[in-house]
Parts: C-alpha cells; sequence; structure tokens
C-alpha cells in the first residue's frame, strides 16, 4: 500500500507539473512572438499605426492546464486518504471539524477523509524514563534531588519502563502535553519521590528502607500515571548519591561498627573458649573422681576377697577334697549330659542371664548361710574328734609349725605293727641326741612320731 500511495502521489504530482509546464510554455511562446515583432518594427520605416495589420497572439491553452490539474487532484485525494501505521506505533484521526475522533489505529493500512482527518502516531513500545544521582558531563539524565527527614539532598539513579495505552490515545492527545516523557512522567516520578523521602532519614533510604521507599514510589507512579492512560512496567532505584560530608561519617560510623561487631566475636570466642576449659576441668574432675571411686571398690573388693580367703581356707580344702569326688562323677555324668546340655545351653543360657542377677544375691545369702553352718558343723566336728584323740592337737600343732615335718601314724598299744621295735630305736636315738644337745626330754606315749628330714635333732 505504500507502493500505492507513492505511486498516486507520483501521478498527481506528476499532472500538477504537466499543467503548469503548459501554461508556462505557452506565455514563454508568447513573449518570444511579441519580442519579435517588435524587433521588426523597428526596422522597417515607419508606418501609420491604422495601416499596421493586427495579427492574433498565441493564446494559452488554459482549458487543457485546468484538466489536467483536476485530474491532478484525484490521485493526490485518492493517496492522501490511506494511512499506514508502522509496527510498534498506534494513531489516532483528527479530524479538522470534531477534532480527536475516538477508536485506535493499530498496525496496518487505515483509510480517512482527505484534507479533513489526519493521523496522529504514537509510540506504543516500551520506553524508558531515566534519572541521575549526579550530574555527569556523559549522562544526559535530568538529576534528581530529593531531601530526607533530617534535610539533607540525596541524589538518585531511578528508571521508569512505561508505554501508552492504545485504548486511551484519543485522551492522551486531548488531555496530555506533549512530549509524554519530558511533560508527564518526568514531573510524576519526581514529585513522587519527593513527597515520599521526607518519610524516611537517610541512613534508612541508603540501608534498610531503600527496598520499601522504591515499592511505595513504584505503586504511586503506577497509579498515577495509569489515570492518565500511561502503563508503568516497572520501577527501578538504581543507585544513591549521598552528601559528601554524610558520606564520611557514615564511612567512620560504618567501621566502627564493623570494629565493635569485631571485638563482640572476640570477646564471644573468649568466653567460649573459658567455658571450654570449665568444662574440660569439670570432665577431668568427674573422670578422677570416678577413678578414685573405681579405685577404692577394688581395694575393698580386694581386701573383703583376701578376708573371705582366710576365713574359709580350712572348709574350702575339704571341699576341695570333696569336689575332687564329684568332679569325677561329675565327668561322667557330664559326658552322658553333654548331648542334652548342647541343645539345651542356648535356652538355658538365655533364661540363665535374665536370672544371674536374682540368683546372685540369693547364692550369696546362701553362701554365707551354707558357710556358716558348715563352719559350725566342722567346729563340732573337731571338738567331738579332738575330744576322743586329744593327741591330734599335737598333730595340728607340729604341722603348723613347719612344712618339711613328717607325720606317721601308729598303733597306741603297738600290737600288730611289724615296725614297732624299729621306731622305738630310731625314738630311742633320737631322744639321745636330742637329750645330748638340749638337755633331758622325756619322750611320752604317743600316736603319732615326729621326725625332721636331713637332721636328727627334734624342733
Amino acid at each position: 500500500m505504500l507502493v500505492l500511495k507513492y505511486a498516486l502521489m507520483l501521478f498527481g504530482a506528476a499532472l500538477f507539473g504537466s499543467a503548469a509546464s503548459l501554461v508556462i510554455y505557452d506565455i514563454y511562446l508568447s513573449e518570444q512572438l511579441r519580442r519579435l515583432l517588435r524587433r521588426g518594427a523597428a526596422i522597417e520605416p515607419p508606418v501609420e499605426a491604422n495601416s499596421i495589420p493586427q495579427r492574433p497572439f498565441g493564446t494559452v491553452r488554459w482549458g487543457l492546464a485546468q484538466r489536467l490539474a483536476a485530474a491532478a487532484v484525484l490521485p493526490l485525494l485518492l493517496a492522501l486518504s490511506i494511512v499506514v501505521i508502522p509496527d510498534g506505533w498506534a494513531g489516532v484521526r483528527i479530524s479538522q471539524i470534531w477534532g480527536a475522533r475516538p477508536g485506535t489505529l493499530y498496525p496496518g493500512v487505515h483509510l480517512i477523509t482527505p484534507l479533513v482527518d489526519s493521523v496522529a502516531l504514537y509510540d506504543t513500545r516500551e520506553q524508558v524514563f531515566a534519572t541521575a544521582a549526579v550530574a555527569t558531563p556523559k549522562s544526559p539524565d535530568e538529576v534528581l534531588t530529593v531531601q530526607a527527614r533530617e534535610g539533607l539532598n540525596i541524589g538518585l539513579a531511578v528508571t521508569v519502563r512505561y508505554r501508552l495505552d492504545p485504548r486511551r490515545l484519543n485522551s492522551i492527545r486531548a488531555n496530555l502535553p506533549q512530549p509524554i516523557g519530558e511533560q508527564v512522567v518526568a514531573p510524576t516520578v519526581a514529585t513522587i519521590y519527593r513527597q515520599l523521602a521526607p518519610n524516611y532519614i537517610t541512613r534508612e533510604i541508603f540501608a534498610t528502607k531503600r527496598e520499601e521507599l522504591r515499592a511505595e514510589a513504584a505503586k504511586a507512579i503506577t497509579d498515577r500515571l495509569s489515570s492518565d492512560g500511561i502503563v508503568v512496567r516497572e520501577v527501578l532505584l538504581r543507585d544513591l548519591k549521598l552528601p559528601d560530608e554524610y558520606s564520611k561519617g557514615l564511612e567512620g560510623l560504618l567501621l566502627k561498627e564493623q570494629e565493635n561487631e569485631r571485638l563482640g566475636t572476640e570477646q564471644e570466642i573468649k568466653q567460649k573458649q573459658v567455658r571450654l576449659a570449665e568444662l574440660e576441668a569439670e570432665a577431668q574432675k568427674a573422670r578422677d573422681v570416678k577413678h578414685a571411686e573405681a579405685e577404692a571398690q577394688v581395694h575393698v573388693l580386694q581386701a573383703k576377697g583376701e578376708s573371705d580367703a582366710m576365713q574359709y581356707t580350712l572348709p574350702l580344702r575339704q571341699k576341695q577334697i570333696e569336689q575332687a569326688k564329684l568332679e569325677a562323677q561329675a565327668r561322667k555324668e557330664a559326658t552322658l549330659q553333654n548331648a542334652d546340655a548342647a541343645a539345651q545351653a542356648k535356652v538355658i543360657d538365655s533364661k540363665a542371664e535374665l536370672e544371674k542377677q536374682r540368683n546372685l544375691a540369693d547364692a550369696e545369702a546362701n553362701r554365707i548361710r551354707v558357710t556358716s553352718a558348715a563352719d559350725a558343723e566342722r567346729m563340732r566336728a573337731e571338738a567331738v574328734v579332738l575330744k576322743q584323740n586329744p593327741m591330734l592337737i599335737q598333730k595340728i600343732v607340729a604341722e603348723r609349725l613347719s612344712d618339711k615335718l613328717q607325720i606317721m601314724m601308729v598303733p597306741f598299744d603297738g600290737k600288730n605293727f611289724f615296725a614297732n621295735d624299729v621306731l622305738r630305736s630310731a625314738f630311742s636315738g633320737v631322744g639321745n641326741n636330742s637329750a645330748s644337745d638340749d638337755g633331758p626330754e622325756q619322750a611320752t606315749p604317743a600316736n603319732a612320731l615326729t621326725a625332721k628330714k636331713g637332721s636328727t635333732r627334734r624342733p
């Protein structure tokens, strides 16, 4: 359609040019003819004016020129009635009679009334409005300065992405000043930031509530511009420029806070080290106490074991004799019971483990009772034996004197004993030697004779 529009315009212009050229050419020919006639009249002798024949000049072809001009109007009108909206743009039909017409002309080909309607184009793509925090030679952006609660001036670098609402272009055309970015967006952004900034102190804008300020400003800007048909896509707060004196003070304050945090961290580390040392000392103390208690218990058990061993030595010897007999019988019975015991061992072990602790207490009490009864029985038996055989006391004493003595029991009357004479002679010889060494000693009849190995001296 653009080719057709330009072809019609060229054709109409060509027709207008032809009409103008035709008129100019006819006028030029007439002037040339007049000049030739004047030159010829100056050369010939003068004659009376009435005698000069009046010859008509060439006429200008006004009719043909008018028809050509009229023919040129039609393609030009057709060309003016064709409007092509490029991609990314939208148009508003503006009438010379009614002003901005409702409806939006979207990208494509549209027909309008020539010489009555015109089309105003608007860029409907996203546009960017930006401000600078500080003026620089390389940045053409406007500097936006706001005041915080303390009255300090803060430079803000703001970026606003926006686009025009195509459905409201007629309202934008009729009500908003042009251009939109400079006349509408820029004052709105600056005004809203200057209204919101005094609600915060400088440090909050710089650090903690920077995003909050941006969010509130974005909401206010979006609401304000949306009422004018401008859709805001995003509001960014790129940078802040603090006053130089405040920046230096804030830098020093941050350094002090960092130093304070470092000292606090070191203090916490020291406190933890002290606490760790205390815990280690308490743990070592507890280990030492446990170790001392364990050693004390070991000593107590050892002493108790030694005491029990000393107390039950004689009954244990008697029990060893009985145990030897019982072991022989037990080995015989164990051989027969091994097969059954192996099958029942696991069951017995599981039950025995459960009853072990309970039986230990019962066994200990029973052992004490049995041992006491055994001691009493032994003492009664010894008393009866000693009453019947008083000489056994001498035998026991002799056994306790030395392990090198040999004891032999002989009948008291010496009957039916083949070595009676031999023993008597030996006993007599020992008695004489003893008398020669230690003095006279009287031999008394007894049921036991003693002799020391490797010596004839009687102890």
